[in-house]
């Protein structure tokens, strides 16, 4: 398994997601998986001193979010697993997610529409069955 963390949120990470995207047009089936939440920076002393959980839903300011991409590779072939992932920080979270919208649509021009005739089939032999 490979797995990259970066720092920096910028052009290392794109680039890495776009090669991600570029070797999933090559198959004909396969899955990329990205994933952000925000990062909590915990320490002992937080931990000990904040028992109450609901402290961390109403954070005092803006916090860094946690971007994660995946080429979604199941236990049989961890080997070829791809995982990386980046901390954005507040100030910075406007200009990563234009350039980030744009690497990703990019990368699905090439998936194909998923084929929803045979559930339009059951729905309407259902209805007509009623």
């Amino acid at each position: 398994m490979r797995y990259s963390h970066t720092t920096n949120p910028a052009e290392q990470f794109f680039s890495k997601l776009d090669e991600l995207f570029t070797q999933r047009k090559g198959a004909s089936h396969g899955a990329v998986y990205l994933t952000q939440k925000r990062l909590m920076s915990h320490t002992e002393e937080d931990t000990m001193e904040k028992s109450d959980a609901g402290s961390d839903q109403y954070p005092t300011g803006p916090m860094p979010v946690l971007i994660r991409a995946s080429n979604g590779k199941s236990k049989r072939n961890r080997s070829d697993k791809i995982k990386m992932s980046t901390i954005v920080e507040p100030h910075d979270l406007d200009s990563f997610y234009i350039r980030f919208a744009d690497i990703c649509k990019s990368g699905m021009v090439a998936l194909k529409p998923r084929d929803r005739s045979k559930k339009k089939a059951k729905a309407k032999k259902k209805k007509a069955a009623s």
